[in-house]
């Protein structure tokens, strides 16, 4: 399951193991396409904890990575960024990425 994740609770839910983050909008055409294909990940790759910024919401994350398009995602590991990637993905190009640093 993908959760949402506010300005608030984001450092602690970064914090320990693989955690992946979907920098979004609801305007964002993309970021809409790219939500199915994050669910189906969270349930086929459950040792990743994936995550959802909304960045009219909670702008602070967006911010302090330096996210300038939507959909970002950025790959934590144990609170550290170790990869990103801009723009829609599909889930096995996802997956790749993940195994980088599983």
């Amino acid at each position: 399951m993908v959760k949402v994740v506010s300005a608030e609770n984001f450092n602690s839910f970064i914090a320990s193991g693989l955690v992946l983050i979907d920098f979004f909008a609801e305007w964002c055409g993309p970021c809409k396409m790219l939500a199915p294909v994050l669910e189906s990940l969270a349930t086929e790759v459950p040792s990743v904890l994936i995550g959802k910024v909304n960045i009219d919401d909670s702008p602070a994350p967006a911010e302090q990575y330096g996210v300038s398009s939507i959909p970002t995602l950025i790959l934590f590991k144990d609170g550290k960024e170790v990869d990103r990637t801009v723009g829609l993905k599909d889930k096995d190009a996802l997956i790749k990425l993940i195994n980088q640093h599983a």
